[in-house]
């Protein structure tokens, strides 16, 4: 890859965390920029037709969408992390947008009250026994290789471990293919060395700044 490039980023944002696993799994060499999506740069603004992160710098141009930053880095760096069949790759494509679902319904657990949390809980529960489901058995989702749906799923995989920690919610206990996958991914050190240290902490101090039911349940 002949192009330096550079990843804007939020350091609490799970989708960021989704294309720097591909990133470092690949070894591709990056810099990355974390800004404040509450005081978001001029610069910024002018680049991100969203206003989210993550935001892909390629010398001058620009991509933005975690999926489609994940499959940019992935095609530009063979092998390939998807999956040869293209039923099987297409299916993926499909679980991992499932995967995005699920990751904006574990924040409104964060957010709500007592009721809009149970609501929510309910909803990634349901999803969570639908992958469940679909789920190989192996190491990894579709078996025993690493492939771009690990990486989409591992940051969600992560915050479910930080909700457990915190709060003692533990939401993968009756989904045993799903704990085993969760414990497998959060072992790779493309994984591991996506975030920034202190993001299990981030993660505690970002429920209690929300003040909703789930805050009253936090652990010292």
């Amino acid at each position: 890859m002949s192009e330096k490039l550079e990843l804007i980023s939020f350091k609490l944002c799970p989708f960021v965390q989704r294309a720097v696993i591909v990133l470092k799994q690949k070894n591709v060499d990056f810099d990355i920029t974390y800004i404040d999506l509450n005081d978001q740069p001029d610069w910024f603004k002018k680049i991100s037709p969203r206003g989210q992160v993550p935001v892909l710098k390629v010398g001058d141009e620009v991509l933005f969408e975690s999926s489609v930053i994940q499959e940019y880095v992935d095609e530009v760096t063979p092998p390939s992390l998807q999956p040869k069949d293209p039923l099987v790759k297409a299916k993926n494509r499909a679980w991992i947008s499932f995967g995005g679902d699920m990751i904006m319904g574990m924040h409104g657990m964060v957010m709500s009250d007592e009721e809009g949390h149970n609501e929510k809980r309910q909803g990634v529960e349901q999803k969570l026994a639908l992958l469940e489901a679909e789920h190989s058995g192996g190491s990894y989702f579709n078996g025993e290789d690493f492939q771009m749906i690990d990486a989409a799923f591992a940051p969600m995989l992560m915050r479910l471990g930080f909700m457990k920690m915190h709060t003692g919610i533990d939401l993968l206990a009756a989904t045993p293919k799903l704990a085993k996958w969760s414990e497998n991914l959060l072992a790779q050190p493309c994984v591991q060395d996506s975030v920034v240290p202190e993001l299990p902490m981030m993660y505690k101090g970002m429920i209690k700044h929300m003040d909703g039911y789930m805050a009253t349940l936090l652990q010292d």
